[in-house]
């Protein structure tokens, strides 16, 4: 079998040595302890293990290492700099568009791509780029928002008007029912046709 010894991650040249057939995902866990990068479905389905491969959105848990190296690989942990959080990521905490933040790193580098692609998206390109990706707990309203707050097009969240959201409200919670979990109705993702 053919070895990879070296890939770029986040804009440097990193020593490996691993089977080529070997999937990106478990290179960059396991042997680089670049943990940011999530295992959601091994299927290439959810997105929680997308990164960017020459700056187009990948799942690395079905990519082999093999197939990325000589490509720019960019993973969560090179979205910040010098210390400091992406805009994007900055965005994602003022719309608070997480809940368990298990999706948060694929939606990220999903948006990034689309944000490098089409820095101001309306509302349908955003839902159109960030389809694939799945958020368990169904926080879709609030990772638009944080995209749009990355473009310079969305709400003022948290602004002079708005209070801080609360970190545990119990108000209206309600027991899982049929077709739900904890985190309310189950998705499968956004599309053209998700109301939110």
């Amino acid at each position: 079998m053919a070895r990879v010894t070296a890939l770029n991650i986040n804009g440097k040249k990193t020593e490996v040595d691993v089977d080529s057939a070997v999937s990106l995902l478990s290179v960059l866990r396991d042997s680089l302890d670049l943990t940011g990068t999530k295992y959601g479905c091994g299927e290439g389905q959810c997105g929680a293990c997308t990164v960017l491969l020459d700056g187009q959105p990948t799942r690395s848990c079905i990519t082999q290492v093999g197939r990325a190296a000589g490509k720019q690989i960019t993973t969560i942990e090179g979205l910040e700099k010098d210390g400091k959080l992406s805009p994007l990521q900055e965005a994602f905490i003022r719309a608070d568009a997480m809940q368990c933040a298990y999706c948060t790193s694929g939606m990220l580098m999903s948006a990034s791509a689309l944000l490098a692609k089409t820095p101001r998206p309306n509302r349908d390109q955003i839902v159109e780029g960030m389809n694939r990706n799945i958020c368990r707990c169904g926080v879709y309203q609030r990772i638009i928002e944080a995209i749009q707050i990355a473009s310079g097009q969305g709400p003022q969240v948290l602004g002079a008007q708005a209070s801080p959201p609360a970190l545990y409200p119990t108000e209206g919670v309600k027991d899982a029912g049929a077709g739900e979990d904890a985190c309310g109705p189950r998705t499968s993702g956004l599309n053209n046709s998700t109301k939110l």
